[in-house]
C-alpha cells in the first residue's frame, strides 16, 4: 500500500454532529401533525364556504401530515451506552454520535455500518446465512432480522480457530489466541476498512504466524532461550503489540492478547511425548548421581 493511500485512509477522525433532545422534536412533531389534521377540516369548510385560500390550506397540511412529519421521525435515534452511530449525509461523512439518550439529527442522513448488507463482508455472510436458511441449517426467520447499524463502543472477545503453525525448530504445533479489542475511532473502522471485525481476525491469524516462527515451543531446563511454554507472558506482550500495529488504521484498540491453546500437532505428538520421557529420566538419573558423588564428598570431607 502506497503512502498516499496511508496517508489517506488515516485521515478520517471523528467529528461531532449537531444534535437536538429527540423526545422534545418528537412531542412537537406530533402537536404539528393533529393540528395539521384540524387545519385540513378547518381548511375544507373554508373551500365549501367559497374561501379562497381554502384550497392553499388544504395543501399545506396534507403535505405536513403525509410527507413532512413522517420524515421528521426518520432522523429520531435511540442510543445506549457505549453504543454510536455514524453518519453520512448523501456520501459525506457528517459525523459520530455517541452518549445515551434520545436525539434528532437531519433526517436525510444514513447511518452506516460495515457489518450490514451494504458491504461486500455483509452481502456475502446475508448471502450465507440465507443459503443455510434454504437448506435448513438454521430457522428461517435468522435471514430476515435486520442487521443493526449502530456500532458498539463495547470491550469485545476475538476467540479464532487453533491454526497449525511451524515453530523456530519447524515442529507444527497447534495453537489457540483470544484477543480483547475494542473500537477508539468509528470513522476509521468504518470508512478505512469493508468490515473491521473481519480485518481484525484476520490480522490476529498472520500476526500469530508471525510471532510463533520467532520462538521454539520448548527448550530444556538448562537453557535460557525464550519459548513458547515458557515465556506465555513476553510472547502475548509481542503478539498485542504485532496486532495493534496492524489494526491501528481500522481505529481499533487490543486491550489484551493471550494464548489459550498450546500443543504440539497430532503428528508429532507421540514422538515429542517419548522425547520428553527420555528427557525426564536423563534428569533423573543425573540428579541421582550428583546426589551420589554429594554424599561422597561430604564423607571425604568429614574424614
Amino acid at each position: 500500500m502506497s503512502e498516499s493511500i496511508k496517508k489517506k485512509q488515516m485521515h478520517y477522525e471523528e467529528i461531532v454532529p449537531k444534535s437536538r433532545n429527540g423526545m422534545g422534536i418528537m412531542l412537537l412533531n406530533i402537536a404539528l401533525m393533529i393540528a395539521s389534521v384540524l387545519t385540513l377540516i378547518w381548511g375544507i369548510q373554508m373551500s365549501e364556504n367559497g374561501r379562497f385560500f381554502g384550497p392553499l390550506v388544504i395543501i399545506v397540511s396534507a403535505l405536513y401530515f403525509i410527507i413532512i412529519g413522517p420524515i421528521l421521525f426518520g432522523g429520531l435515534k435511540i442510543l445506549k451506552p457505549n453504543e454510536a452511530l455514524v453518519l453520512t449525509l448523501f456520501g459525506k461523512y457528517v459525523g459520530t454520535l455517541k452518549g445515551e439518550g434520545f436525539f434528532f439529527v437531519n433526517p436525510f442522513v444514513t447511518a452506516l455500518n460495515p457489518a450490514s448488507t451494504s458491504t461486500r463482508s455483509g452481502k456475502l455472510a446475508a448471502e450465507k446465512i440465507a443459503t443455510m436458511a434454504v437448506a435448513g441449517n438454521v430457522p428461517p426467520q435468522t435471514s430476515t432480522v435486520p442487521i443493526s447499524k449502530i456500532i458498539s463502543l463495547k470491550t469485545m472477545t476475538l476467540n479464532n480457530d487453533k491454526q497449525k503453525i511451524n515453530d523456530l525448530m519447524g515442529n507444527p504445533i497447534i495453537i489457540g489466541i483470544v484477543v480483547i479489542w475494542r473500537v477508539v475511532n468509528t470513522a476509521k473502522a468504518v470508512f478505512n476498512v469493508d468490515n473491521y471485525t473481519e480485518y481484525l481476525s484476520i490480522q490476529c491469524d498472520s500476526a500469530l504466524r508471525n510471532i510463533v516462527r520467532l520462538y521454539p515451543y520448548d527448550v530444556s531446563s538448562d537453557d535460557n532461550e525464550k519459548s513458547l511454554r515458557g515465556s506465555s507472558q513476553e510472547v502475548a506482550d509481542k503478539l498485542k503489540e504485532e496486532i495493534q500495529s496492524k489494526v491501528e488504521i481500522a481505529g481499533l484498540e487490543i486491550i489484551e492478547a493471550r494464548i489459550t491453546h498450546l500443543a504440539y500437532a497430532p503428528e508429532i505428538a507421540a514422538a515429542m511425548l517419548q522425547r520428553q520421557q527420555a528427557s525426564a529420566i536423563i534428569d533423573a538419573r543425573q540428579m541421582i548421581v550428583e546426589g551420589a558423588v554429594g554424599m561422597v564428598e561430604m564423607a571425604l570431607a568429614k574424614l
